[in-house]
């Protein structure tokens, strides 16, 4: 077993591609619109979907906004550097939230970031 992919509804799908391409450096890996649904799946990541957990954006037609609830968290992405990071993904018109620095009551460098819906995204540093 493995986890394929996470799922994130989306209100302009071109913008939240953008964002994860542009800002996280993912690809496209497939997309496909399903007219009598009414609804559009954008799949993104950083290796083929065959052997790599991706991201499912899913854009229902129409649907300009969602509230994103308190139940989600976040997505978490690990980095080689966390500093230089989200200096590139703030040149590249990221919002970080969160600067780069130690964990709360640890010693992870983390950072984190929001994409153009109001997800955040965790960047944690690689472990040596």
């Amino acid at each position: 077993m493995r986890i394929l992919h996470t799922m994130l509804r989306v209100g302009d799908l071109d913008r939240s591609v953008n964002f994860y391409a542009k800002v996280l450096g993912m690809r496209e890996l497939s997309r496909q619109d399903y007219p009598a649904g009414e609804f559009t799946l954008v799949f993104l990541g950083y290796g083929e979907k065959s052997n790599t957990t991706v991201l499912e954006l899913t854009y229902n037609w129409g649907v300009s906004e969602y509230e994103l609830g308190t139940a989600f968290g976040h997505i978490a992405i690990e980095v080689p550097d966390v500093y230089a990071a989200c200096e590139k993904m703030r040149a590249a018109g990221g919002k970080i939230i969160r600067e780069a620095g130690p964990m709360n009551a640890g010693t992870t460098i983390i950072a984190f970031l929001e994409d153009p819906d109001g997800y955040q995204i965790e960047l944690i540093g690689a472990k040596s």
